[in-house]
């Protein structure tokens, strides 16, 4: 396996990010500058057909994603390491989570899909699986999630990168993925320690979504709303959104 990251400090906890559906690993806006690197070691992965990683051939399940993000802790000599998903990669991080419960410290769940998947009505199924061929169906979708609030040049931005740093095929397949896979039954009850942010302006998986899947799944879960954020805080809040993932990650 091909392993492409980028490392943001030094410090004793480790913390492994997995990005959404239209990251990478340097798709993270500005939140890597305002991280406390003197605590914490933060690797920003890539995942298969993404970044540095687009050649790389796979399967491209959020169960994939989990196993690769094992395989590059076991490469760093990480014993225990957070978790933080973002979007898509909200699977991911529970899929790591119920492979190896003794290693993972805290989770935090950024905009996350749940365990569940995420249900879709025709038309935005339709919107979405046509998304990996469709620039105008990315931009509806980043518009959308933002809460329809945003500039189109900050639109036209996410869109961009998203076609840069992944693969039609990727971006495809990771969709039907996470989409409409449902574990919920092997997480119910799970003790582990979770702190779930959602972006008040995200329509699509925001407070009522987490209420009903995250925080009845996960018995010490936490919910914060991010005020001015929607799907993307890193871009939208990310000096508040940095704040909110380390008093989490430092209650340890």
């Amino acid at each position: 396996m091909t392993s492409s990251y980028v490392t943001v400090g030094s410090g004793d906890h480790h913390v492994l990010a997995l990005h959404g559906w239209f990251g990478s690993a340097r798709g993270w806006g500005s939140l890597p500058d305002y991280l406390d690197g003197s605590g914490h070691t933060y690797v920003f992965m890539d995942l298969r057909g993404y970044g540095g990683r687009r050649q790389d051939a796979g399967d491209f399940t959020m169960e994939e994603a989990a196993a690769d993000a094992i395989a590059l802790a076991d490469d760093l000599g990480w014993d225990q390491f957070s978790l933080i998903g973002h979007s898509m990669s909200g699977q991911a991080i529970q899929h790591v989570l119920l492979a190896e419960p003794g290693r993972v410290r805290r989770l935090v769940a950024l905009n996350p899909v749940p365990a569940t998947g995420v249900p879709f009505d025709e038309d935005g199924w339709a919107l979405f699986s046509g998304a990996a061929a469709s620039r105008d169906n990315r931009f509806a979708i980043i518009n959308f999630t933002t809460g329809g609030r945003l500039p189109a040049a900050f639109v036209d931005h996410v869109v961009q990168h998203s076609l840069d740093h992944s693969t039609t095929e990727a971006f495809g397949a990771y969709l039907e993925s996470w989409a409409k896979t449902d574990f919920a039954e092997r997480v119910k009850g799970n003790p582990a320690a979770v702190k779930v942010i959602v972006g008040e302006h995200d329509p699509a998986l925001g407070a009522p979504v987490m209420e009903q899947t995250w925080m009845q799944f996960y018995p010490a879960a936490e919910l914060e709303v991010m005020p001015n954020a929607g799907h993307y805080p890193m871009f939208e809040t990310p000096a508040a959104l940095a704040a909110s993932i380390e008093d989490f990650l430092d209650r340890d």
